[in-house]
Protein backbone atom coordinates (compact mmCIF):
# COMPACT_ATOMS: atom_id res chain seq x y z
CA UNK A 1 0.00 0.00 0.00
CA UNK A 2 2.91 1.97 -0.21
CA UNK A 3 1.33 4.16 -3.10
CA UNK A 4 -2.13 4.88 -0.98
CA UNK A 5 -2.27 8.48 -0.85
CA UNK A 6 -4.42 11.38 -1.68
CA UNK A 7 -3.75 14.49 -3.68
CA UNK A 8 -5.73 17.79 -4.02
CA UNK A 9 -4.58 20.81 -6.20
CA UNK A 10 -6.39 24.09 -6.02
CA UNK A 11 -9.76 22.84 -5.11
CA UNK A 12 -12.57 25.48 -4.81
CA UNK A 13 -15.76 24.24 -3.62
CA UNK A 14 -19.19 26.32 -2.62
CA UNK A 15 -22.92 25.36 -1.96
CA UNK A 16 -25.55 25.70 -4.54
CA UNK A 17 -26.44 29.49 -2.69
CA UNK A 18 -22.55 30.18 -3.74
CA UNK A 19 -21.47 29.72 0.47
CA UNK A 20 -18.03 29.38 -0.24
CA UNK A 21 -16.57 26.42 1.80
CA UNK A 22 -13.11 25.71 0.26
CA UNK A 23 -10.88 28.29 -2.57
CA UNK A 24 -7.53 26.94 -4.41
CA UNK A 25 -6.87 24.36 -1.08
CA UNK A 26 -3.83 22.14 -2.35
CA UNK A 27 -2.74 19.35 -0.23
CA UNK A 28 -0.79 15.50 -0.17
CA UNK A 29 -1.99 13.47 2.48
CA UNK A 30 0.53 9.65 2.23
CA UNK A 31 0.37 6.48 4.01
CA UNK A 32 -0.09 6.60 7.80
CA UNK A 33 -3.32 8.06 10.13
CA UNK A 34 -4.06 11.22 9.67
CA UNK A 35 -6.95 12.85 11.52
CA UNK A 36 -8.76 15.95 10.33
CA UNK A 37 -9.48 18.27 12.43
CA UNK A 38 -11.39 21.98 12.70
CA UNK A 39 -14.50 23.55 14.26
CA UNK A 40 -18.02 22.49 12.93
CA UNK A 41 -19.06 24.03 9.92
CA UNK A 42 -15.31 23.99 9.18
CA UNK A 43 -16.11 21.79 5.47
CA UNK A 44 -14.44 18.32 7.15
CA UNK A 45 -17.36 16.19 6.39
CA UNK A 46 -17.79 17.90 2.98
CA UNK A 47 -14.01 17.75 2.41
CA UNK A 48 -14.51 13.78 2.83
CA UNK A 49 -17.57 13.67 0.35
CA UNK A 50 -15.44 15.64 -2.21
CA UNK A 51 -12.92 12.70 -1.87
CA UNK A 52 -15.40 9.68 -2.26
CA UNK A 53 -16.91 11.22 -5.02
CA UNK A 54 -20.21 12.19 -3.59
CA UNK A 55 -19.42 15.49 -4.33
CA UNK A 56 -17.65 17.62 -7.39
CA UNK A 57 -15.54 20.74 -7.10
CA UNK A 58 -15.85 23.54 -8.67
CA UNK A 59 -12.19 23.88 -10.01
CA UNK A 60 -8.93 21.70 -8.83
CA UNK A 61 -8.63 18.12 -8.80
CA UNK A 62 -8.57 15.42 -6.78
CA UNK A 63 -6.77 12.08 -6.89
CA UNK A 64 -7.09 8.97 -4.91
CA UNK A 65 -4.44 6.63 -5.00
CA UNK A 66 -5.76 2.79 -4.56
CA UNK A 67 -8.88 1.43 -3.65
CA UNK A 68 -11.16 3.82 -1.46
CA UNK A 69 -13.17 2.76 1.55
CA UNK A 70 -15.60 5.67 3.23
CA UNK A 71 -17.83 5.37 6.15
CA UNK A 72 -20.04 8.57 5.68
CA UNK A 73 -20.98 10.21 9.40
CA UNK A 74 -24.72 9.33 8.34
CA UNK A 75 -25.00 5.65 6.99
CA UNK A 76 -27.85 5.80 4.39
CA UNK A 77 -29.04 2.69 5.35
CA UNK A 78 -32.57 1.16 5.33
CA UNK A 79 -33.88 -1.25 8.39
CA UNK A 80 -34.95 -3.45 5.41
CA UNK A 81 -31.34 -4.91 4.53
CA UNK A 82 -29.69 -7.66 5.88
CA UNK A 83 -26.11 -7.57 7.21
CA UNK A 84 -24.88 -9.51 4.22
CA UNK A 85 -26.49 -6.65 1.98
CA UNK A 86 -25.03 -3.80 4.08
CA UNK A 87 -21.65 -5.94 3.79
CA UNK A 88 -21.88 -6.28 0.02
CA UNK A 89 -21.74 -9.95 0.28
CA UNK A 90 -25.29 -10.76 -0.21
CA UNK A 91 -24.69 -12.63 -3.73
CA UNK A 92 -21.27 -14.24 -3.12
CA UNK A 93 -22.68 -16.01 -0.33
CA UNK A 94 -26.05 -17.10 -2.16
CA UNK A 95 -23.67 -18.69 -4.99
CA UNK A 96 -21.15 -20.34 -2.79
CA UNK A 97 -24.77 -21.89 -1.44
CA UNK A 98 -25.61 -22.43 -4.93
CA UNK A 99 -22.12 -24.54 -5.37
CA UNK A 100 -22.29 -26.60 -2.56
CA UNK A 101 -25.82 -26.87 -3.53
CA UNK A 102 -24.44 -28.82 -6.62
CA UNK A 103 -25.50 -26.27 -8.96
CA UNK A 104 -22.30 -25.64 -11.23
CA UNK A 105 -23.84 -22.74 -13.41
CA UNK A 106 -20.70 -20.34 -14.84
CA UNK A 107 -22.21 -17.52 -13.50
CA UNK A 108 -22.11 -18.36 -9.91
CA UNK A 109 -18.27 -18.88 -10.37
CA UNK A 110 -18.15 -15.51 -11.83
CA UNK A 111 -20.08 -13.68 -9.08
CA UNK A 112 -17.76 -15.79 -6.63
CA UNK A 113 -14.36 -14.67 -8.32
CA UNK A 114 -12.08 -15.18 -5.70
CA UNK A 115 -14.05 -14.77 -2.66
CA UNK A 116 -14.09 -18.10 -2.22
CA UNK A 117 -13.09 -17.57 1.72
CA UNK A 118 -15.63 -14.61 2.07
CA UNK A 119 -17.33 -15.83 4.64
CA UNK A 120 -14.67 -16.64 7.10
CA UNK A 121 -13.12 -13.27 6.12
CA UNK A 122 -16.15 -11.38 6.97
CA UNK A 123 -16.75 -13.55 10.34
CA UNK A 124 -12.87 -12.76 11.14
CA UNK A 125 -13.67 -9.02 10.57
CA UNK A 126 -17.29 -8.98 12.44
CA UNK A 127 -15.73 -10.67 15.28
CA UNK A 128 -12.71 -8.08 15.54
CA UNK A 129 -15.14 -5.16 15.80
CA UNK A 130 -16.65 -6.34 18.65
CA UNK A 131 -20.00 -8.14 16.04
CA UNK A 132 -19.34 -12.01 16.62
CA UNK A 133 -23.30 -12.45 17.28
CA UNK A 134 -24.44 -11.71 14.47
CA UNK A 135 -25.99 -13.50 11.52
CA UNK A 136 -25.70 -12.53 7.86
CA UNK A 137 -29.42 -12.81 7.68
CA UNK A 138 -30.58 -10.55 10.79
CA UNK A 139 -31.68 -7.33 9.51
CA UNK A 140 -30.48 -3.80 9.83
CA UNK A 141 -33.80 -2.54 12.13
CA UNK A 142 -33.29 -4.56 14.69
CA UNK A 143 -29.40 -3.31 15.38
CA UNK A 144 -28.66 -0.60 18.10
CA UNK A 145 -27.08 2.99 16.26
CA UNK A 146 -23.28 1.86 17.34
CA UNK A 147 -23.93 -1.81 16.17
CA UNK A 148 -24.50 -0.42 12.43
CA UNK A 149 -21.80 1.65 13.02
CA UNK A 150 -19.36 -0.93 13.50
CA UNK A 151 -21.44 -3.15 10.51
CA UNK A 152 -20.70 -0.07 8.07
CA UNK A 153 -16.93 0.19 9.25
CA UNK A 154 -16.83 -3.64 8.71
CA UNK A 155 -18.15 -3.22 5.58
CA UNK A 156 -15.85 -0.57 3.77
CA UNK A 157 -12.89 -2.78 5.63
CA UNK A 158 -14.28 -6.03 3.52
CA UNK A 159 -13.01 -4.03 0.63
CA UNK A 160 -9.48 -4.23 1.15
CA UNK A 161 -8.99 -0.45 1.06
CA UNK A 162 -5.46 1.49 0.22
CA UNK A 163 -7.09 4.77 1.53
CA UNK A 164 -9.78 4.60 4.54
CA UNK A 165 -12.09 7.92 5.02
CA UNK A 166 -14.18 7.63 8.27
CA UNK A 167 -16.40 10.12 9.37
CA UNK A 168 -16.88 10.53 13.18
CA UNK A 169 -16.19 6.39 13.69
CA UNK A 170 -16.76 6.16 17.04
CA UNK A 171 -20.21 7.70 16.81
CA UNK A 172 -22.68 5.65 19.22
CA UNK A 173 -19.72 3.28 20.37
CA UNK A 174 -19.82 1.96 23.77
CA UNK A 175 -16.94 1.50 25.38
CA UNK A 176 -15.88 -1.70 24.46
CA UNK A 177 -16.79 -1.26 20.76
CA UNK A 178 -14.09 1.89 20.46
CA UNK A 179 -11.40 -0.07 21.84
CA UNK A 180 -11.95 -2.73 19.33
CA UNK A 181 -12.28 -0.56 16.74
CA UNK A 182 -9.30 1.45 18.00
CA UNK A 183 -7.57 -1.75 17.76
CA UNK A 184 -8.41 -2.54 14.16
CA UNK A 185 -7.31 1.05 13.19
CA UNK A 186 -3.67 0.75 14.88
CA UNK A 187 -3.51 -2.00 12.39
CA UNK A 188 -4.06 -0.41 9.16
CA UNK A 189 -1.04 0.37 6.91
CA UNK A 190 -2.76 2.09 4.23
CA UNK A 191 -3.93 5.56 3.95
CA UNK A 192 -5.99 6.47 6.43
CA UNK A 193 -7.96 10.06 7.03
CA UNK A 194 -10.26 10.59 9.48
CA UNK A 195 -12.87 13.01 11.30
CA UNK A 196 -13.17 12.80 15.20
CA UNK A 197 -14.03 14.58 18.45
CA UNK A 198 -12.82 11.18 20.52
CA UNK A 199 -9.90 12.52 22.04
CA UNK A 200 -8.63 8.90 22.42
CA UNK A 201 -8.96 8.25 19.01
CA UNK A 202 -6.95 11.91 18.01
CA UNK A 203 -4.40 10.59 20.17
CA UNK A 204 -3.78 7.19 17.80
CA UNK A 205 -3.07 9.32 15.32
CA UNK A 206 0.42 10.19 13.74
CA UNK A 207 -0.15 13.20 12.60
CA UNK A 208 -3.48 15.84 12.88
CA UNK A 209 -4.11 18.05 9.84
CA UNK A 210 -6.10 21.19 10.64
CA UNK A 211 -8.56 22.23 7.87
CA UNK A 212 -9.29 25.57 6.56
CA UNK A 213 -11.19 27.42 3.64
CA UNK A 214 -7.80 27.60 1.79
CA UNK A 215 -5.44 25.51 3.59
CA UNK A 216 -4.24 22.17 5.38
CA UNK A 217 -2.01 22.64 8.06
CA UNK A 218 -0.58 19.57 9.34
CA UNK A 219 1.17 18.81 12.91
CA UNK A 220 3.00 15.52 13.45
CA UNK A 221 2.46 13.78 16.13
CA UNK A 222 -1.42 12.81 17.96
CA UNK A 223 -3.92 15.53 19.39
CA UNK A 224 -1.82 16.21 22.64
CA UNK A 225 0.88 17.09 20.45
CA UNK A 226 -1.08 19.02 18.77
CA UNK A 227 -3.16 21.05 21.32
CA UNK A 228 0.32 21.95 22.54
CA UNK A 229 1.85 22.68 19.70
CA UNK A 230 -1.48 25.33 18.81
CA UNK A 231 -0.79 26.43 22.53
CA UNK A 232 2.72 27.70 21.83
CA UNK A 233 1.76 29.43 18.66
CA UNK A 234 -0.92 31.17 20.01
CA UNK A 235 1.49 32.23 22.92
CA UNK A 236 3.99 33.67 20.27
CA UNK A 237 0.99 34.91 18.24
CA UNK A 238 -0.43 36.94 21.32
CA UNK A 239 3.02 38.40 22.39
CA UNK A 240 3.23 39.76 19.17
CA UNK A 241 -0.36 41.15 18.72
CA UNK A 242 1.11 43.02 22.59
CA UNK A 243 4.07 44.31 20.91
CA UNK A 244 2.68 45.45 17.54
CA UNK A 245 -0.10 47.39 20.23
CA UNK A 246 2.53 48.87 21.73
CA UNK A 247 4.51 49.92 18.76
CA UNK A 248 1.69 51.35 16.98
CA UNK A 249 0.92 53.38 20.15
CA UNK A 250 4.41 54.60 19.78
CA UNK A 251 3.98 56.07 16.92
CA UNK A 252 1.05 57.25 17.05
CA UNK A 253 2.30 59.43 20.20
CA UNK A 254 5.58 60.49 18.05
CA UNK A 255 3.16 61.57 15.05
CA UNK A 256 1.71 63.84 17.34
CA UNK A 257 4.34 64.97 18.96
CA UNK A 258 5.72 65.98 15.53
CA UNK A 259 2.50 67.71 14.42
CA UNK A 260 2.49 69.65 17.70
CA UNK A 261 6.55 70.56 17.19
CA UNK A 262 5.84 71.60 14.01
CA UNK A 263 3.16 73.67 14.74
CA UNK A 264 4.99 75.70 17.57
CA UNK A 265 8.25 75.90 15.08
CA UNK A 266 5.89 77.56 12.86
CA UNK A 267 4.04 79.52 15.43
CA UNK A 268 7.54 81.01 16.54
CA UNK A 269 8.79 81.55 12.51
CA UNK A 270 5.94 83.30 11.57
CA UNK A 271 6.58 85.78 14.85
CA UNK A 272 10.37 86.11 14.30
CA UNK A 273 10.15 86.65 10.95
CA UNK A 274 7.45 89.77 11.52
CA UNK A 275 9.73 91.15 14.50
CA UNK A 276 13.07 91.05 11.95
CA UNK A 277 11.51 93.42 9.61
CA UNK A 278 12.65 90.87 6.59
CA UNK A 279 11.04 91.90 2.88
CA UNK A 280 7.61 89.77 2.48
CA UNK A 281 9.21 87.81 -0.52
CA UNK A 282 12.23 86.21 1.49
CA UNK A 283 9.97 86.08 4.92
CA UNK A 284 7.64 83.87 2.15
CA UNK A 285 10.47 81.48 1.41
CA UNK A 286 11.32 81.03 4.80
CA UNK A 287 8.02 80.07 6.12
CA UNK A 288 7.48 77.42 2.93
CA UNK A 289 10.59 76.00 3.34
CA UNK A 290 9.68 75.33 7.37
CA UNK A 291 5.87 74.42 6.22
CA UNK A 292 7.55 71.72 3.54
CA UNK A 293 10.00 70.42 6.33
CA UNK A 294 7.13 70.33 9.15
CA UNK A 295 5.27 68.08 6.25
CA UNK A 296 7.85 65.89 5.64
CA UNK A 297 8.57 65.08 9.37
CA UNK A 298 4.60 64.59 9.09
CA UNK A 299 4.44 62.13 6.30
CA UNK A 300 7.44 60.59 7.77
CA UNK A 301 5.86 59.57 11.02
CA UNK A 302 2.30 59.03 9.06
CA UNK A 303 4.09 56.34 7.15
CA UNK A 304 5.42 54.99 10.27
CA UNK A 305 1.92 54.57 12.03
CA UNK A 306 0.54 52.98 8.81
CA UNK A 307 3.67 50.13 8.57
CA UNK A 308 2.74 49.06 12.63
CA UNK A 309 -0.88 49.13 11.75
CA UNK A 310 0.18 46.41 9.15
CA UNK A 311 2.34 44.69 11.28
CA UNK A 312 -0.49 44.78 14.26
CA UNK A 313 -2.96 43.24 11.36
CA UNK A 314 -0.45 40.77 10.30
CA UNK A 315 0.40 39.62 14.70
CA UNK A 316 -3.40 39.63 14.64
CA UNK A 317 -4.12 36.79 11.66
CA UNK A 318 -1.90 34.65 13.72
CA UNK A 319 -4.90 34.71 15.88
CA UNK A 320 -7.55 31.84 16.47
CA UNK A 321 -10.86 33.20 16.61
CA UNK A 322 -12.58 30.46 18.54
CA UNK A 323 -16.68 30.83 17.99
CA UNK A 324 -17.27 29.39 21.40
CA UNK A 325 -21.47 27.84 21.93
CA UNK A 326 -23.28 30.31 24.27
CA UNK A 327 -25.47 27.34 25.61
CA UNK A 328 -28.26 28.27 28.59
CA UNK A 329 -30.29 25.87 29.36
CA UNK A 330 -34.15 26.88 30.63
CA UNK A 331 -34.17 27.99 33.70
CA UNK A 332 -36.25 24.84 35.25
CA UNK A 333 -37.12 24.02 38.93
CA UNK A 334 -38.60 20.47 39.73
CA UNK A 335 -39.26 19.77 43.21
CA UNK A 336 -37.08 17.17 44.80
CA UNK A 337 -40.11 14.28 45.13
CA UNK A 338 -42.22 15.16 42.08
CA UNK A 339 -42.52 11.93 39.97
CA UNK A 340 -41.92 13.00 36.47
CA UNK A 341 -41.80 9.30 35.18
CA UNK A 342 -43.08 5.85 36.93
CA UNK A 343 -42.72 2.67 34.67
CA UNK A 344 -43.57 -0.89 35.92
CA UNK A 345 -42.86 -3.54 34.37
CA UNK A 346 -42.03 -2.45 30.74
CA UNK A 347 -41.66 -4.92 27.66
CA UNK A 348 -40.84 -4.67 24.47
CA UNK A 349 -40.72 -6.62 21.12
CA UNK A 350 -39.07 -5.87 18.42
CA UNK A 351 -39.58 -8.20 15.74
CA UNK A 352 -39.74 -11.92 16.77
CA UNK A 353 -37.17 -10.61 20.18
CA UNK A 354 -38.03 -9.80 23.28
CA UNK A 355 -35.39 -5.77 24.06
CA UNK A 356 -36.03 -6.60 28.16
CA UNK A 357 -35.78 -9.59 30.31
CA UNK A 358 -38.82 -11.66 31.16
CA UNK A 359 -41.39 -9.46 33.65
CA UNK A 360 -39.74 -6.21 31.89
CA UNK A 361 -37.90 -3.44 33.41
CA UNK A 362 -39.04 -0.82 36.41
CA UNK A 363 -38.27 2.76 36.29
CA UNK A 364 -39.17 6.28 38.38
CA UNK A 365 -37.82 9.43 37.76
CA UNK A 366 -38.00 12.22 40.34
CA UNK A 367 -37.11 15.77 41.02
CA UNK A 368 -33.86 16.82 39.24
CA UNK A 369 -32.53 13.63 39.30
CA UNK A 370 -29.31 13.74 36.88
CA UNK A 371 -28.95 10.40 35.59
CA UNK A 372 -26.33 8.28 33.06
CA UNK A 373 -27.99 5.21 31.72
CA UNK A 374 -25.08 3.29 30.67
CA UNK A 375 -24.85 -0.62 28.91
CA UNK A 376 -23.26 -2.25 25.67
CA UNK A 377 -24.57 -1.25 22.16
CA UNK A 378 -27.61 -3.26 21.51
CA UNK A 379 -28.82 -3.41 25.33
CA UNK A 380 -31.83 -1.57 24.44
CA UNK A 381 -30.61 2.33 25.89
CA UNK A 382 -32.70 4.20 22.97
CA UNK A 383 -35.58 2.20 23.16
CA UNK A 384 -36.06 2.57 26.86
CA UNK A 385 -35.89 6.52 26.09
CA UNK A 386 -38.90 6.27 23.54
CA UNK A 387 -40.76 4.50 25.81
CA UNK A 388 -39.98 7.57 28.40
CA UNK A 389 -41.20 10.32 25.54
CA UNK A 390 -44.00 8.54 24.57
CA UNK A 391 -42.49 8.11 21.29
CA UNK A 392 -42.85 4.39 21.55
CA UNK A 393 -45.99 2.37 23.04
CA UNK A 394 -44.91 -0.52 25.80
CA UNK A 395 -46.30 -3.87 24.55
CA UNK A 396 -46.52 -4.42 28.35
CA UNK A 397 -45.83 -2.95 31.49
CA UNK A 398 -47.27 0.63 33.30
CA UNK A 399 -46.24 3.48 32.43
CA UNK A 400 -47.15 7.41 34.07
CA UNK A 401 -45.62 10.62 33.19
CA UNK A 402 -45.70 13.97 35.26
CA UNK A 403 -47.30 16.83 33.81
CA UNK A 404 -44.19 18.64 32.81
CA UNK A 405 -42.67 18.96 29.72
CA UNK A 406 -40.19 15.75 28.50
CA UNK A 407 -37.53 17.05 25.34
CA UNK A 408 -35.88 14.16 23.47
CA UNK A 409 -32.59 14.17 21.55
CA UNK A 410 -32.55 11.33 19.46
CA UNK A 411 -29.28 10.20 18.55
CA UNK A 412 -30.03 10.08 14.88
CA UNK A 413 -30.84 14.02 14.81
CA UNK A 414 -34.02 13.33 12.59
CA UNK A 415 -35.93 15.78 14.74
CA UNK A 416 -35.88 18.39 11.72
CA UNK A 417 -37.44 19.40 8.78
CA UNK A 418 -34.26 19.14 6.53
CA UNK A 419 -35.72 21.07 3.77
CA UNK A 420 -36.48 23.92 5.89
CA UNK A 421 -33.85 26.33 7.69
CA UNK A 422 -32.99 26.45 10.91
CA UNK A 423 -34.66 29.56 11.90
CA UNK A 424 -38.01 28.24 10.19
CA UNK A 425 -37.40 25.01 12.13
CA UNK A 426 -36.93 26.78 15.30
CA UNK A 427 -39.98 28.80 14.80
CA UNK A 428 -42.08 25.91 14.69
CA UNK A 429 -40.65 25.23 18.22
CA UNK A 430 -40.82 28.47 19.74
CA UNK A 431 -43.78 30.30 17.54
CA UNK A 432 -44.57 31.88 21.08
CA UNK A 433 -41.10 34.32 21.24
CA UNK A 434 -40.71 37.22 19.19
CA UNK A 435 -38.60 36.65 16.14
CA UNK A 436 -36.07 39.03 17.57
CA UNK A 437 -35.57 36.78 20.39
CA UNK A 438 -35.69 33.43 18.47
CA UNK A 439 -33.02 35.28 16.49
CA UNK A 440 -30.87 36.10 19.25
CA UNK A 441 -31.08 32.56 21.00
CA UNK A 442 -30.29 31.17 17.42
CA UNK A 443 -26.86 33.23 17.26
CA UNK A 444 -26.06 31.81 20.84
CA UNK A 445 -26.12 28.38 19.44
CA UNK A 446 -23.32 29.93 16.64
CA UNK A 447 -26.13 30.49 13.63
CA UNK A 448 -25.71 34.58 12.87
CA UNK A 449 -26.54 36.05 10.12
CA UNK A 450 -26.85 34.22 7.01
CA UNK A 451 -26.45 30.83 8.61
CA UNK A 452 -29.54 30.82 10.41
CA UNK A 453 -31.33 30.45 7.47
CA UNK A 454 -29.32 27.75 5.67
CA UNK A 455 -31.70 24.65 4.85
CA UNK A 456 -31.15 21.90 8.04
CA UNK A 457 -30.20 19.60 4.59
CA UNK A 458 -26.91 21.60 4.11
CA UNK A 459 -25.58 21.54 7.59
CA UNK A 460 -22.74 19.79 9.08
CA UNK A 461 -23.20 16.62 11.55
CA UNK A 462 -22.39 19.25 14.50
CA UNK A 463 -23.88 22.04 13.22
CA UNK A 464 -27.37 19.75 12.94
CA UNK A 465 -27.07 18.62 16.60
CA UNK A 466 -26.62 22.45 17.56
CA UNK A 467 -29.54 23.63 15.52
CA UNK A 468 -31.63 20.28 17.11
CA UNK A 469 -30.01 21.38 20.94
CA UNK A 470 -31.42 25.11 19.91
CA UNK A 471 -35.17 23.76 19.17
CA UNK A 472 -35.01 21.13 22.21
CA UNK A 473 -34.09 23.27 24.43
CA UNK A 474 -35.84 26.66 23.78
CA UNK A 475 -38.88 24.85 22.63
CA UNK A 476 -41.98 26.21 25.06
CA UNK A 477 -42.29 25.38 27.33
CA UNK A 478 -39.59 24.85 29.12
CA UNK A 479 -39.13 20.95 29.71
CA UNK A 480 -39.20 19.41 33.26
CA UNK A 481 -36.83 16.20 31.97
CA UNK A 482 -34.25 16.25 29.67
CA UNK A 483 -33.42 12.71 27.03
CA UNK A 484 -30.55 12.84 26.09
CA UNK A 485 -29.04 10.23 23.31
CA UNK A 486 -25.13 10.35 23.12
CA UNK A 487 -25.36 14.73 22.83
CA UNK A 488 -21.41 14.97 22.33
CA UNK A 489 -21.81 12.85 18.95
CA UNK A 490 -20.46 15.69 16.41
CA UNK A 491 -20.00 18.00 18.46
CA UNK A 492 -16.67 19.66 18.56
CA UNK A 493 -14.54 19.92 22.07
CA UNK A 494 -15.16 23.49 22.81
CA UNK A 495 -18.82 22.84 22.41
CA UNK A 496 -18.69 19.91 24.30
CA UNK A 497 -17.15 22.04 27.25
CA UNK A 498 -20.46 24.21 26.82
CA UNK A 499 -22.32 21.53 26.98
CA UNK A 500 -21.28 20.32 30.06
CA UNK A 501 -20.94 23.54 31.66
CA UNK A 502 -24.61 23.85 30.52
CA UNK A 503 -25.89 20.57 32.10
CA UNK A 504 -23.90 21.21 35.30
CA UNK A 505 -26.24 24.61 36.02
CA UNK A 506 -29.59 23.00 34.62
CA UNK A 507 -32.11 22.92 37.56
CA UNK A 508 -34.21 20.38 35.79
CA UNK A 509 -33.74 16.74 35.39
CA UNK A 510 -31.81 14.94 33.05
CA UNK A 511 -31.16 11.54 31.85
CA UNK A 512 -28.51 10.83 29.10
CA UNK A 513 -26.66 7.77 27.16
CA UNK A 514 -23.07 8.56 26.51
CA UNK A 515 -20.13 6.64 26.07
CA UNK A 516 -17.90 9.76 26.66
CA UNK A 517 -15.96 8.94 29.68
CA UNK A 518 -14.80 12.25 30.37
CA UNK A 519 -18.35 13.80 29.59
CA UNK A 520 -19.90 12.03 31.84
CA UNK A 521 -17.23 12.83 34.60
CA UNK A 522 -17.97 16.29 34.16
CA UNK A 523 -21.83 16.94 34.62
CA UNK A 524 -22.69 15.91 38.03
CA UNK A 525 -23.51 12.85 37.46
CA UNK A 526 -25.65 11.86 41.20
CA UNK A 527 -27.44 8.34 39.14
CA UNK A 528 -26.10 5.58 37.48
CA UNK A 529 -28.26 3.01 35.62
CA UNK A 530 -27.36 -0.03 33.45
CA UNK A 531 -29.10 -1.49 31.23
CA UNK A 532 -27.56 -4.96 30.21
CA UNK A 533 -28.86 -8.24 29.01
CA UNK A 534 -32.61 -6.81 29.46
CA UNK A 535 -32.24 -6.37 32.91
CA UNK A 536 -31.82 -2.40 34.63
CA UNK A 537 -29.94 -2.08 37.78
CA UNK A 538 -28.64 0.57 39.84
CA UNK A 539 -24.93 0.99 39.79
CA UNK A 540 -22.49 2.41 42.13
CA UNK A 541 -20.04 3.65 39.69
CA UNK A 542 -19.82 4.48 36.22
CA UNK A 543 -20.30 1.77 33.99
CA UNK A 544 -20.34 3.15 30.70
Amino acid sequence: MSDAAIVCSNLSFAWPDDTPVFQDLSFTVTSGRTGLVAPNGSGKSTLLRLLAGELRPLTGSLTVGGTLGYLPQSLPLTGNLTVAEVLGIADVVRALDAVESGDVDEKHFATIGDDWDIEERTRAQLDRLGLAGLTLDRSLSTLSGGQVVSLGLAAQLLRRPDVLLLDEPTNNLDVEARRKLYDVLSDFTGCLLLVSHDRALLDRMERIAELGSDELRFYGGNFTEYEEAVRAEQEVAEKNVRTAEQELKREKRELQQARERAERRAGNASRNLKNAGLPKIFAGTMKRGAQEAAGRAGTMHASRVSEAKARLDEAGRALRDEQRLTLELPDTQVPAGRNLFIGEGMRVRLGDQDVFATGGIDLTVRGPERIALTGPNGAGKTTLMRLITGDLAPDGGDVKRGDGRIAYLSQRLDLLDLGRTVAENFAAFAPERPEAERMNLLARFLFRGARAHLPVGMLSGGERLRATLACVLCAEPAPHLLLLDEPTNNLDLVSAGQLEGALNSYQGAFMLVSHDERFLAEIGVNRWLRLADGNLTETGAPEV
